[in-house]
């Protein structure tokens, strides 16, 4: 099946927001099985959508469009798509009462605006939409089908996996595949060095394809099988996962949809072990990452952001003379905020953070980028030194992703 996938608002023309929407579609499109011809966006305007339109039924047999299903004025998408076909807009009393409901529920005030999201194309199909206000919808047109969602990603995603899809399996039936994917996740690798790893294994023989995706700072591997047989589909998925395995083991935290703080997580609940976080650089995220995961007061017992100076000697004891002497970045400095805030907490682990995200605060001997990470147990204490070349936002996302990278290896007993 060839699919087309046109994404429209202002918005995106004038580079205010990013297109996460058409890269989900044709991600998700693609492990479908499915070809994305075409990806393309368009402005609030009449004519220009008429004119994509056309162009992408063309070549397809269906076209996924997503935005301008709001309630204001520029939300043009469902009267455009009308007029393209010329066909009258109806009023749904169901979904009116619907979104009338939801206004109530939550004390909105309505106005009469928000009704035209229970407009639709004559001949349309309603696509519920469970997070939010605007439904999508399915029409018709010609022996093929468009398809409208909203522009908002979280409704646009559960929306194509629970409406849209769905749909097109029902409308185009196709020989049945059973399509098995898995997502390798890495961090520590490029994904140039990720693709220099495996690319002496031969995938096309297993009947699988590969894909890779950054994620900053991670980089997943995504890997597919497709086969008539459901076995066979498994058994080839996991060839090519071993295959690859025993290439990045030393970089890979976790598989599927599983996040790193939440390996963390269940590495802590495991092994009934407590920890106390004291940052500098990172500014609250690493702590801010370990309470993502539900139950994390059973192991996160505080975070401190200890900034300044001052801040690491008189909450972590670290004594004046040693930041004197190495700088308040250092490795001694690291090794003694993450003892300190272990025996200020009472824990079994202390983890800090301590570095130069930039843009200045650098020199030669310690450039921007560079960092200080250490874990403390009752035995020992544990430093790495890393060094980055990223901007300020970059840099303190990479420190704590290395961070948290350090503990899961640490908790595996892999260092």
């Amino acid at each position: 099946m060839k699919i087309g996938i046109l994404t429209i608002g202002n918005e995106l023309m004038n580079g205010r927001i990013s297109d996460t929407n058409a890269s989900f579609i044709a991600r998700e499109a693609n492990q479908q099985g499915w070809s994305v011809e075409a990806i393309m966006s368009v402005g609030d305007d009449f004519a220009a959508i008429k004119d994509r339109l056309n162009y992408l039924l063309s070549m397809t047999d269906a076209v996924i469009c997503s935005g301008g299903l709001g309630p204001t004025a520029d939300d043009i998408t469902t009267e455009a798509i009308a007029k393209a076909f010329g066909l009258p807009l109806y009023m749904d009393e169901n979904v009116l009462n619907y979104i009338k409901s939801i206004f109530i529920q939550f004390n909105f005030r309505w106005m009469e605006n928000n009704a035209k999201q229970a407009m639709f194309p004559q001949g349309a199909e309603v696509i519920p939409n469970a997070r939010g206000t605007a439904p999508g919808f399915c029409l018709p047109v010609k022996g093929k089908l468009i398809f409208v969602i909203p522009g908002v990603p979280a409704e646009a995603k559960l929306m194509i996996t629970n409406g849209v899809f769905p749909a097109l399996r029902k409308h185009f039936p196709q020989e049945q595949l059973y399509i098995i994917k898995q997502t390798i996740r890495t961090f520590g690798l490029s994904e140039a060095a990720v693709d220099d790893r495996v690319k002496d294994i031969d995938f096309n023989s297993l009947g699988v394809s590969i894909g890779f995706y950054p994620v900053f700072p991670e980089n997943h591997i995504v890997l597919i099988a497709n086969n008539k047989n459901q076995n066979e589909a498994k058994s080839n998925l996991q060839k090519a996962q071993d295959e690859v395995v025993a290439r990045v083991q030393d970089y890979i935290f976790a598989y599927g949809d599983e996040t790193l703080e939440g390996v963390i997580a269940g590495l802590l609940t495991e092994k009934k072990q407590t920890i106390a976080v004291a940052e500098s650089c990172t500014g609250g995220m690493i702590t801010s990452r370990l309470t993502d995961s539900s139950g994390s007061s059973n192991y996160l017992e505080r975070g401190l952001v200890t900034y300044s100076n001052a801040a690491k000697i008189s909450m972590l004891g670290v004594p004046a003379e040693i930041i004197e002497k190495h700088g308040a970045v250092s490795e001694e400095t690291a090794r003694l905020m993450a003892e300190g805030v272990r025996k200020l907490a009472g824990t079994d682990l202390g983890l800090a953070s301590t570095g130069i995200a930039g843009p200045t605060g650098g020199s030669k001997e310690k450039p921007v980028g560079t960092v200080y990470l250490a874990v403390a147990d009752s035995k020992q204490t544990i430093c790495r030194h890393y060094s980055y070349r990223w901007d300020r936002k970059r840099n303190k996302d990479i420190f704590a992703e290395a961070a948290l990278f350090l503990l899961k290896n640490i908790l595996q007993e892999k260092v």
